[in-house]
């Protein structure tokens, strides 16, 4: 099915019929659900097909969320076919190339694109939506507590086979859901890490944005400098929280900071743990060590710690 309306919705584009060759070549991209080709054709140069299900509400939010940021002036890809009704759309090829393929330069040399990136963060914080703009619901104590209530079935109970009852009844784990929700003023992405800063023109671009809503920018920067899948050095992310001051002339409040990336890293580890248990693929299962790893540092001397031990433990 996917398949079939992502083609029927290329031919319908491009205006030819049966006989012209067309080539869908699957693109292997985070977790979203959704179907995403790159389409090869003699008569136009390669562009993108997704196909969404309607199991995920921000899926639809993709077509809408791109007009606008397109009209914000936010580097993501042009749609170049819409077609809602089939839950199909076609935009810009913008490449291959992800901060996360370019792990393996010496990070001096990927300082550059960071630095793009904080632009387009910071752009997108001042963004102003229309009245009438329709945002998923924004980062509150409700959504915090339903990150963590993630990562304590797929991580916790079904990955690591632990009981989450005591961490769902800690008061430490809802203070924290309340405090980071009292605040959800400014746009953020929701994902915003390597393998969704595709770098086109030496400039980096931002892709899966279907999530965008209000919320807390520091978990935006902390979704990116505690990158599970980058495993930054901490002179690293120091680095990185210079070149945002220089972006942004601010720094985040390290308490807050930190306590935005703990509630990421352990949505981050619940999206493994469940990848890992409906979808059996095993490129995410180091990543879940890392998460750990950087998870306990940020928590180590806060009222997180004494909690969180018995799982940190069992991934070590």
């Amino acid at each position: 099915m996917p398949t079939e309306a992502i083609l029927s919705t290329v031919r319908q584009y491009l205006g030819v019929d049966p006989t012209v060759p067309i080539t869908l070549e699957p693109i292997k991209r985070g977790a979203s659900g959704r179907t995403i080709m790159r389409v090869k054709s003699p008569v136009h140069e390669p562009f993108i097909g997704i196909y969404w299900t309607e199991e995920r509400e921000d899926n639809n939010q993709f077509i809408p969320v791109a007009h606008f940021l397109k009209q914000a002036k936010l580097r993501v890809p042009a749609i170049l076919h819409e077609r809602a009704r089939y839950r199909v759309v076609l935009v810009e090829d913008l490449g291959d190339v992800s901060l996360l393929t370019l792990k393996s330069r010496p990070f001096d040399e990927r300082l550059p694109f960071y630095r793009s990136a904080f632009k387009q963060i910071d752009r997108l914080f001042y963004a102003k939506t229309p009245k009438d703009f329709h945002l998923m619901p924004p980062f509150d104590a409700d959504l915090y507590r339903w990150e963590q209530g993630y990562f304590y079935e797929y991580l916790v109970e079904d990955h690591l086979g632990l009981d989450a009852s005591a961490l769902r009844k800690n008061p430490v784990m809802n203070e924290l859901a309340e405090h980071l929700g009292t605040s959800a003023r400014h746009l953020v992405h929701r994902d915003f890490q390597s393998q969704n800063l595709l770098v086109k023109d030496d400039e980096v671009w931002l892709i899966d944005f279907q999530g965008l809503r209000r919320g807390r920018q520091e978990y935006d920067l902390a979704s990116l400098i505690f990158d599970p899948y980058m495993d930054h050095s901490s002179a690293e992310r120091e680095a990185l929280l210079g070149l945002w001051e220089e972006t942004a002339d601010e720094r985040p409040e390290p308490t807050l900071f930190h306590q935005c990336a703990a509630q990421r890293l352990m949505q981050a580890m619940g999206a493994y743990g469940s990848i890992l248990q409906n979808r059996a693929d095993e490129w995410y299962r180091p990543h879940i060590a890392t998460a750990a790893r950087l998870l306990g540092e940020v928590t180590a001397g806060t009222p997180l710690e004494t909690p969180l031990a018995p799982v940190l433990a069992a991934i070590r």
